[in-house]
C-alpha cells in the first residue's frame, strides 16, 4: 500500500511538471493549473506519498476542536504568487518559472487569482494572506494602483464566495517602494507618511470588503540605519500617531478585524522599533494602544532577535497579546531572514503548546510566510513544502494536546509555585494588599527558603516523549 501511494505521488508530480511546462497560450481558459494533482488527502504517518498528509487530518477532533480549528492554516501570496519567486539578494533572475507569470499586466495579476484559489483548494487550507502590491500592479499613480486593487480584489471576493476560502489577513507594503526608503510611519518626510496612510486606508477598505479576520502592521523600514540622523522619540511619536489613525478609521467604517503588529529586530534596517514581542508590548502600553493591537509573531524574526524559536509566542501569550502567527523557520547561524517552512518537530511542539494552553489562535491563524528554496524549481514543490509545514505543526499539535492532557509538565510547574498558592502572605502580595513592612516581619520569623530542584533536565527529556 505504501509503495502504491508513493507511485501515485510520483505520477502526480510528473503530470504536474508537464503542465507547468505547457505554454500559456495553449492552456484553455478555466483549465487546471496544477494538472495531475488532486486534493491533498490524509493517509497517516505510515504513508510515503509526498503528496499526502501524514499528521494533519483536518476534521479530526483533538482536545475538543478539529485540527483545522486549532491550526487555521493560511498560504501567503507574496512568496507563492507574486511573480518574483526564485530570486535572492544575489540574483534577480527567477528560477521558479511559472506559465502564468507572463508579464506585469493587470491580466496576469487577475489570472494569478485563479491559480492561487486552485492551489488553496487542492491543498485544503481555509485562509490566505496578502500585501496590496502582491495582487495588483502599482501603475503610474496612487489612483491607478487603487483602481487596480479594486478590480483584482473584486475577483478575489468572487473566488472566496465560490470556494468558501477566507482572508486571514491583509496588509499594506510600506517598505518596497523608493518613497519608503526611510520608512512610512516614521519617515522624516511627511509626504511619505501621507502615502503610507493612503495605502493603509485603502487596505482597510479592501480588508472589510473581503471579510478579513485580521489586519497586520509590519514596519519593515520603521527604524533606522544610524541614530546619527534620527530623532528617535519623534519617530516613535509619529508611529503611534499613524497607528491611532488606523484604529480610528477601522471604527469609522465598522471593520471588526483584529489589528496585529509583527515584531522584527532588524533587516532591512539596522534597528527596527518593533524589535521583539516585549518591545512592542511596551511601546503599545506607553502610547495607550495595547487594547487596540495584538501581536503577529514570526519565529524566524524571534531567532533574529537572539531568542529561542518559540520565545516571542510564549511572551506574547503570557501577556494576553498573541493574536496570530507567521509560522516559518530560519537558520540562526546565518543572521538573516530565510523564511523556510517549519520542519523541526520539537519546535513545532513547543509552539503549538503555547496555542493549546491559550485555548486556540482564532481569529488569528498559522500563515506560512515561507518560500521555496531557489533551487526547488518544480511546480509540485509548492505542494510538498506546504504539506510538510502543515504536517510538522499538526504533529506538534498532537504532541502538545497529549502533553496537556497527561498533565506531567503542569504538575512540576505548579509544584514549583505552590507556596504562592498556600501561603496567606503570598496571597496578599499577589492581590496587591500586602505592605513591605508586613513582608519584612514575615521574613524575620521564617526559616531560610528550602532549596528545591527546578527539574530542568527531567522536563527537557519529558518533552521527547511527545514528539
Amino acid at each position: 500500500e505504501r509503495r502504491l501511494a508513493a507511485t501515485r505521488g510520483a505520477a502526480a508530480m510528473a503530470a504536474s511538471s508537464a503542465a507547468a511546462a505547457e505554454p500559456a497560450a495553449k492552456r484553455a481558459k478555466g483549465c487546471e493549473y496544477f494538472q495531475g494533482i488532486d486534493r491533498i488527502r490524509y493517509e497517516g504517518p505510515e504513508s510515503s506519498n509526498p503528496l499526502a498528509f501524514k499528521y494533519y487530518n483536518a476534521d479530526e477532533v483533538v482536545m475538543g476542536k478539529t485540527m483545522r480549528e486549532w491550526c487555521r492554516f493560511a498560504v501567503c501570496w507574496w512568496h507563492t504568487f507574486n511573480g518574483q519567486m526564485g530570486t535572492d539578494p544575489f540574483s534577480s533572475m527567477r528560477t521558479h518559472l511559472r506559465p502564468w507569470d507572463r508579464d506585469d499586466s493587470l491580466e496576469t495579476y487577475l489570472e494569478r487569482v485563479d491559480v492561487a484559489f486552485e492551489f488553496f483548494q487542492k491543498l485544503g487550507v481555509d485562509f490566505y494572506c496578502f500585501h496590496d502590491v502582491d495582487v495588483a500592479p502599482q501603475g503610474a499613480s496612487l489612483e491607478e494602483f487603487q483602481r487596480n486593487l479594486d478590480v483584482v480584489t473584486d475577483k478575489m471576493l468572487r473566488k472566496q464566495e465560490e470556494t468558501g476560502i477566507k482572508l486571514l489577513w491583509g496588509t499594506q507594503n510600506l517598505f518596497s517602494h523608493t518613497r519608503y526608503k526611510d520608512g512610512a510611519a516614521t519617515a522624516p518626510n511627511f509626504d511619505a507618511f501621507a502615502f503610507g496612510c493612503a495605502q493603509t486606508k485603502k487596505m482597510l477598505d479592501v480588508g472589510k470588503k473581503l471579510g478579513g479576520a485580521n489586519h497586520i502592521f509590519w514596519g519593515g523600514r520603521e527604524g533606522f540605519a544610524t541614530p546619527l540622523n534620527t530623532k528617535v522619540r519623534t519617530e516613535l511619536d509619529h508611529l503611534a500617531a499613524f497607528l491611532r489613525l488606523a484604529v480610528e478609521y477601522k471604527k469609522e467604517i465598522g471593520y471588526t478585524a483584529q489589528f496585529c503588529i509583527e515584531p522584527k529586530p532588524r533587516e532591512p534596517t539596522a534597528h527596527q522599533y518593533d524589535y521583539d514581542a516585549q518591545t512592542v508590548i511596551g511601546f503599545l502600553k506607553s502610547y495607550g494602544l495595547d487594547k487596540d493591537f495584538k501581536l503577529n509573531i514570526e519565529p524566524n524574526h524571534t531567532t533574529l532577535a537572539g531568542h529561542d524559536y518559540e520565545h516571542d509566542l510564549r511572551m506574547a501569550s503570557a501577556c494576553g497579546m498573541l493574536g496570530s502567527i507567521d509560522c516559518n523557520a530560519g537558520q540562526p547561524y546565518l543572521g538573516w531572514d530565510t523564511d523556510e517552512f517549519p520542519s523541526d518537530p520539537r519546535k513545532a511542539l513547543l509552539s503549538m503548546l503555547v496555542v493549546v494552553e491559550q485555548g486556540g489562535i482564532a481569529p488569528g491563524g498559522n500563515n506560512f510566510d515561507c518560500k521555496l528554496r531557489r533551487e526547488s524549481t518544480d511546480l509540485e514543490d509548492m505542494f510538498v513544502a506546504h504539506i510538510g509545514g502543515m504536517d510538522c505543526l499538526a504533529r506538534g499539535l498532537r504532541g502538545a494536546c497529549k502533553l496537556v492532557e497527561e498533565g506531567l509538565l503542569k504538575k512540576v510547574v505548579d509544584d514549583r509555585y505552590i507556596s504562592w498558592e498556600e501561603n496567606p502572605v503570598a496571597q496578599k502580595v499577589a492581590a496587591g494588599k500586602a505592605t513591605l513592612q508586613e513582608i519584612e516581619e514575615y521574613a524575620k520569623k521564617s526559616k531560610e527558603p528550602v532549596v528545591k530542584s527546578g527539574k530542568q533536565e527531567y522536563l527537557e527529556q519529558l518533552l521527547n516523549r511527545y514528539i
